[in-house]
């Protein structure tokens, strides 16, 4: 089963949730991505409609592993396992939690405006997401809703993997699920349209079901539900300097500043790093390979030499540590490209500087097939050492300059790319190095790389314009 986009999802799974006939339900939208879905859903049970916004509490040293997760009213959920097992004290778990509410409340702020919460005391939360990937945070907001007084909890999603169902089944009351097909993937591959939600729309959307009842808040006040398996919440938000956008896809901002980022893209949170000097004529985003992230010392030397010529960078994981240790998502070129698309479009809307893209490895074809989407505005396009045969007809269909630098030596990969190139009907240019490897590593090689790279980003961008004021 496949969706259009996510109001059509919301139209079906809408129907399914209306014959379930849930008794008196508040339908909450879990941010940002769910909320259209949930306006549907609404409009069906002619429900109040809601967000409920969770943040996952990690461990210090290692964010990425959740101890708990918040909601709001002061609802706290502990993991006892894994506070025990990674030692996390007092002292850090209140660090931790204040730094997260302090996101929330500024998240429900944006969303609700001068509206309060709907209580659930009593009644059916009906909690919809536009999909599921691994339910740890729909596990989560299925706990803090009970810890808001709800009665019952429906899960209502349009895909899932079979495997969240179950984990969800074993927490909420009902799961209502229209698809859960083999070969889940990612959410976002099952909507032909799965654009990024704005903070705006979701605003829009609570207020077109009016105000709540008189009771503002959840219900609760204080609580803390411990020893709860799983990771729950959701991971940190995105934005700039760690603020901006939850659930959804991209970060929307007014502009864009130097620091760490994060890209949601396909429900996941991937961690980048930004650099933007002023008046930099672009900004390169990097497409790592193979398994690869933003750490990644080849790239972060190339990064460094574009921005002492003036250039802006973006380095973000295109998976997460888990997904990296799979195999089949290292190559699975579409998502890749999905997610480097994301990144370009929150940049856009951000209002930086035409975008590049620089590809190592399977990123090369990534990057590549990024840039044949028709909407893609890519300024050029970079590969280093790269696989562009991975990206097979998209090739045909890319506009942006291209240039693919090969190792001399990399007898394997040179002849793919020579042949790539061959397809290729946009202006393009083949750089071999002599003497180098795939992993550029002798002396001089990554200089020579560095020094490509440059002039053909710089050789098709723009002039930079006027000092930005301020």
């Amino acid at each position: 089963m496949r969706f259009t986009d996510r109001a059509d999802a919301g139209r079906r799974l809408a129907a399914a949730v209306a014959a379930a006939d849930p008794r008196d339900p508040v339908v909450l939208g879990l941010p940002r991505g769910g909320v259209p879905v949930a306006h549907r859903v609404a409009e069906a049970l002619a429900a109040p409609l809601d967000v409920l916004v969770v943040r996952k509490l990690g461990v210090p040293s290692r964010p990425e592993l959740g101890f708990g997760a918040i909601g709001e009213d002061g609802v706290r959920i502990l993991n006892d396992a894994v506070v025990r097992a990674a030692a996390v004290g007092e002292h850090d778990r209140t660090r931790v939690e204040e730094a997260e509410r302090a996101v929330l409340e500024a998240r429900l702020r944006r969303y609700r405006r001068d509206r309060g919460g709907v209580p659930l005391r009593g009644r059916t939360a009906v909690l919809v997401d536009d999909g599921v990937a691994t339910g740890s945070t729909a596990l989560a907001a299925c706990r803090v809703a009970r810890a808001h007084g709800a009665a019952r909890v429906v899960v209502a999603v349009p895909v899932a993997p079979r495997e969240a169902v179950a984990l969800l089944r074993r927490e909420a009351d009902e799961v209502v699920c229209l698809a859960s097909p083999d070969g889940f993937g990612s959410v976002g591959q099952w909507y032909d349209d799965f654009t990024q939600t704005s903070d705006e729309e979701v605003a829009e959307l609570l207020a077109l079901h009016g105000p709540p009842t008189p009771e503002t808040g959840n219900g609760t006040g204080n609580g803390t539900v411990s020893g709860s398996p799983g990771e729950g919440g959701s991971g940190r938000a995105s934005g700039v300097r760690g603020e901006g956008a939850a659930h959804g896809e991209g970060v929307a901002g007014p502009a864009v500043a130097d620091g760490p980022v994060e890209v949601v893209a396909d429900g996941v949170r991937l961690a980048g790093d930004l650099v933007l000097p002023d008046r930099a004529p672009g900004v390169v985003v990097f497409a790592h390979g193979s398994g690869s992230g933003r750490l990644s010392p080849r790239n972060r030397a190339v990064a460094r030499a574009l921005q002492r010529q003036g250039l802006g960078t973006l380095l973000f994981d295109l998976l997460t540590e888990t997904e990296g240790e799979d195999r089949e998502r290292v190559f699975d070129i579409p998502l890749l490209a999905r997610r480097l698309a994301r990144a370009t479009a929150w940049l856009r809307r951000a209002q930086a500087p035409p975008v590049c893209y620089f590809g190592a490895s399977t990123g090369a074809a990534a990057a590549l097939t990024a840039a044949a989407e028709p909407d893609a505005d890519v300024a050029a396009i970079v590969s280093r050492g790269g696989r562009p045969d991975l990206a097979g007809a998209r090739l045909d269909d890319v506009r942006a300059p291209v240039l693919l630098i090969v190792g001399g030596a990399d007898a394997s990969v040179l002849p793919l790319n020579r042949r790539a190139a061959g397809r290729l009907r946009c202006e393009h240019a083949v750089e071999v190095v002599p003497g180098a490897t795939h992993l550029f590593e002798e002396p001089g090689a990554m200089e020579q790389v560095e020094q490509l790279a440059a002039a053909w980003f710089l050789g098709h961008l723009p002039r930079p314009g006027p000092a930005r004021a301020g």
